[in-house]
């Protein structure tokens, strides 16, 4: 994706611009509140249909003029990239004014750089559900996903699953082979409201597992002890 990143902090915006054209994404950076509303009217001017979506990382406390105004005044001009602001101001009153001023999510510091990601391709999907190309079909191995009709099976066999079990085999199939730790599948799948020391993560995996491991020679899902979960397909296991 493209990332809009306005950060007056040098350590915090150089571990960012690091961390996340790592990712492979793209980053501007913009270090002050005049340079951040400028460079995010511009990218939303240069954002094209068939673009990877552009996301704006935006911290609150900024030189010249703050978060809020920046949020303030691009949703005031109509302007529809979604925001995730910053801070360290972590009380609810300051966390609802800024959901109120129009950004879409809102991250505390300090923060872990995973959840960072999972909120931001959260944000991504959300504003770009079915991009012009995506494949609006996952496979992997004999488990097929069909992200139009939100159904799944597996060998052939219709799979009975929630929406959120769909939500988790989507993320999992949208990067196979990928190791998914439990912050970046809590962030992406259940977003900022659930309690990150909740064991929901691995309730709905081992729920997930049953439905399309169980039966099957061979198992799609697997554990990496410790750091999170991976779904890909035996012989990309094998080859490894």
């Amino acid at each position: 994706m493209n990332i809009v990143l306005v950060e007056d902090d040098p350590r915090i915006a150089d571990f960012l611009l690091r961390g996340l054209r790592a990712e492979g994404h793209q980053v501007r950076r913009a270090a002050n509140g005049h340079d951040g509303l400028a460079l995010a009217q511009e990218a939303a001017r240069q954002a094209q249909p068939a673009d990877p979506p552009t996301v704006l990382v935006l911290d609150l406390m900024l030189p010249g003029i703050n978060g809020m105004e920046i949020c303030q005044t691009l949703r005031a001009a109509g302007v529809a990239l979604p925001i995730l602001m910053l801070t360290a101001m972590s009380a609810l009153e300051d966390r609802v004014a800024g959901l109120r001023m129009g950004a879409d999510d809102y991250l505390c510091k300090p923060f872990e750089f995973e959840e960072l990601l999972a909120r931001l391709e959260s944000l991504a999907r959300r504003t770009r559900p079915l991009q012009p190309g995506r494949s609006t079909r996952l496979q992997v191995d004999d488990l097929v996903l069909d992200r139009e009709s939100m159904k799944a099976s597996r060998a052939g066999q219709a799979l009975s699953l929630t929406a959120r079990e769909l939500a988790l085999l989507e993320l999992l199939m949208s990067a196979p082979g990928r190791l998914f730790s439990r912050e970046r599948i809590l962030a992406s799948v259940w977003g900022h409201s659930e309690d990150p020391l909740t064991n929901v993560v691995d309730v709905y995996i081992r729920r997930l597992r049953s439905k399309i491991d169980e039966g099957h020679e061979a198992a799609l899902i697997h554990t990496v002890r410790g750091l999170g979960y991976r779904l890909e397909a035996p012989t990309a296991r094998s080859a490894t």
